[in-house]
């Protein structure tokens, strides 16, 4: 493990860039309402600010370690933005994916959560693949 040569700066882009992806993902713009209604959350309950600190935090934390993780395996001089966001799908979709289906089977939950962060995931990993491949 080679961690001199990692872009740093990608990596960073690449974990706040799962903050927007989230964020449009889960309002009601694209799938929030759906997924508020999948998991039966009441839109107006109030979340302490402690709480949404965590949240936060904790994500912040978790994408940070997926874009490293990422970025290891792209760490190659001859990774290109196409080969990253091709190996972000692979992970997303062939790993990430998969696994969440066969959590959510074992939870009972419906298609429709499943594809909503199925979706969520695969997009994520492709855009960090994209950022970190491009900046090699």
């Amino acid at each position: 493990m080679n961690f001199s040569t990692i872009n740093w700066l990608a990596v960073i882009v690449a974990t706040i860039s799962s903050f927007a992806i989230g964020g449009l993902w889960y309002s009601p713009v694209l799938f929030g309402n759906i997924w508020m209604k999948e998991v039966k959350m009441d839109k107006d309950a109030k979340v302490s600010k402690g709480t949404m600190f965590k949240i936060f935090g904790l994500t912040f934390v978790f994408s940070f370690i997926i874009a490293v993780n990422l970025a290891m395996f792209l760490n190659d001089p001859k990774t290109t933005a196409s080969w990253g966001a091709a190996a972000g799908f692979l992970a997303g979709f062939g790993w990430a994916t998969m696994s969440i289906f066969i959590l959510t089977l074992f939870e009972n939950r419906s298609w429709k959560y499943r594809l909503i962060h199925a979706g969520y995931t695969t997009v994520t990993y492709v855009l960090m693949g994209l950022i970190i491949g491009a900046w090699r």
